[in-house]
């Protein structure tokens, strides 16, 4: 899990090199001995990211290793802040002007080059400190490459193509049995069937290929997702969308909208998934507004909770993981896009692998596209190894933190802090990806390539997410995706290493704010139940 934590600080110091590089332009820099020190700043940095780089791969650090690298990284934070209001500054000074007004904006202009000259030498101090000690270790220099390319289409197909997906049929011939009859035969009540199980175990696949089944009895219909923290207002024009109810407005609050659904829906035969239900008080909102109107209208919902799948339903649908055969099935579908391994010599190390995923569907997915591109023994061997001995007898949430950081230590540095910037954005949130491209280049997290812009590169950065199962990939057409969303398996991971490594502290609607780091805050990411996430 370390090595999540060290790809942060790689990410700090891309940015900051180039920082310090367009520093040393002439127009900047102009106080004797100033140029000379910001040099030195920059190669001691350089060294010292390479062997953050190196830090990357190791899956455990010491304590005083992992102490270096924290210091290392806010010493990095600081610096970067300084330059960041030095540029200001003297951009700030460089207005026109004559008189008495060019004088003064000539004299700001030198206090901050001299401010900053003060600034850069103690930094310098710290610097050299941390140089010191980065010297104590010998750390062999391996260098990493990332490949980009558009979008696998096999990924795409294990959410949305029944054919290609694994386990499925058996719970789905259950479920619409249960929405079908009751013990008398045939029922016209409204019918309500929680399916429960933990996360990664294929709920909202499950759901979505029983909806898609069976949504041509049904008169109108609706699929709607469900946060953490649900909007319940949001999520009553979504099911009013849905089932094509055009109706309401915008300032319409929740009684309205519950009335305008009942009213709209009271002769109409519906069938409505809601997707991650948290909370027993948010259900009763949603049920409130879809109505028991004897006309065979049927209710399916998913959720992680035992307490809110009985809240719902006496009749639940337990979901368990996947059979090691089907867990087998689906680990050479995803990894080769056959039944069966392409390469006999790789026939049964996926056995000791697939026995650590816990017939987690996501688990084996994640696994699987590491391992796509691999096709020796060894690199299956080296995953098995790092997969450590720590699953044995663990509880399924633990194994999959543990399958997510593995994937984690397969990811690029610089995927491993794009993939970290996602932690501010809410559960089951649609994220643009023109939108999260242009963050990245902003945040500096984008490495500039000979012969391609940033938003290119920032492209491939987004498609090998996806590759790499670590995004969710939406509305994709010609092989490229519009956008993407994170599994809360996934974000609830991220937002974990996010918060230890403080790249970001998370404030929620209780005002509770998440961090465990005694630093200065970096990034701010603020949350309520009514208004979009901010962040900062």
């Amino acid at each position: 899990m370390e090595a999540a934590l060290v790809s942060v600080s790689t990410g700090v110091m891309k940015p900051l090199l180039s920082k310090l590089t367009k520093l040393l332009e002439e127009e900047y820099i102009k106080v004797k001995g100033v140029r000379k020190q910001i040099m030195f700043l920059r190669d001691e940095l350089s060294a010292m990211s390479a062997t953050l780089e190196v830090l990357a791969d190791a899956e455990q650090l010491n304590p005083e290793t992992r102490l270096w690298r924290d210091k290392l990284r806010e010493l990095a934070y600081d610096l970067e802040d300084c330059i960041d209001g030095f540029m200001a500054r003297v951009d700030d000074g460089r207005g026109g002007g004559t008189g008495i007004k060019k004088f003064f904006r000539k004299l700001k202009r030198l206090k901050a080059r001299h401010d900053i000259a003060n600034q850069i030498e103690k930094l310098k101090a710290s610097v050299m400190e941390a140089s010191d000690r980065h010297k104590r270790y010998d750390f062999a220099q391996t260098k990493h490459s990332s490949s980009t390319s558009s979008v696998d289409p096999r990924l795409q197909a294990l959410y949305e193509d029944i054919e290609k997906l694994v386990g499925i049929d058996g719970p789905k011939k259950h479920i619409i049995e249960l929405l079908s009859m009751e013990m008398n035969g045939p029922s016209t009540k409204l019918k309500v069937v929680p399916i429960v199980g933990c996360g990664g175990l294929g709920k909202t696949t499950l759901a979505k290929q029983v909806y898609d089944t069976i949504e041509g009895q049904f008169s109108c219909s609706a699929f709607v997702s469900v946060s953490r923290t649900p909007d319940v207002t949001k999520i009553l024009k979504h099911i009013s969308s849905g089932i094509g109810f055009t109706g309401y407005t915008q300032d319409d609050g929740v009684k309205q909208l519950i009335d305008k659904l009942r009213n709209y829906l009271h002769c109409k035969r519906y069938i409505v998934v809601i997707d991650d239900v948290w909370d027993t008080e948010a259900w009763e909102s949603i049920k409130l507004s879809l109505p028991n109107n004897d006309l065979g209208s049927r209710i399916i919902c998913t959720t992680r909770s035992v307490t809110v799948a009985k809240y719902c339903s006496s009749q639940i649908y337990e979901m368990e993981p996947l059979s090691f055969d089907d867990s087998k099935r689906l680990f050479f579908r995803r990894a080769f896009g056959s039944d069966t391994p392409c390469y006999p010599h790789l026939e049964y190390v996926p056995d000791r692998i697939l026995r650590k995923c816990g017939g987690l569907p996501l688990a084996i997915v994640t696994v699987s596209s590491m391992l796509t591109n691999q096709l020796t023994k060894a690199e299956w061997d080296r995953v098995l190894s790092a997969m450590g001995s720590a699953l044995a007898n663990k509880p399924d949430a633990k194994k999959m933190t543990n399958i997510i950081s593995l994937s984690y230590f397969d990811i690029p540095h610089h995927l491993r802090t794009c993939l970290l910037s996602l932690s501010v954005f809410p559960e089951d949130y649609e994220i643009a990806k023109q939108c999260l491209i242009h963050r990245w280049i902003a945040e500096g997290f984008i490495h500039k390539e000979e012969g391609r812009t940033t938003y290119e590169i920032g492209e491939g950065y987004f498609n090998d997410l996806i590759n790499r199962s670590m995004i969710q990939p939406v509305g994709v057409k010609y092989g490229q995706a519009k956008a993407c969303r994170v599994h809360d398996i996934i974000l609830d991971y991220i937002r974990c290493k996010a918060t230890e490594e403080n790249f970001v502290t998370l404030s929620d609607a209780e005002e509770h704010v998440y961090t465990s780091s005694d630093y200065k805050i970096r990034r701010l990411c603020v949350s309520n139940h009514t208004e979009e996430n901010v962040a900062i």
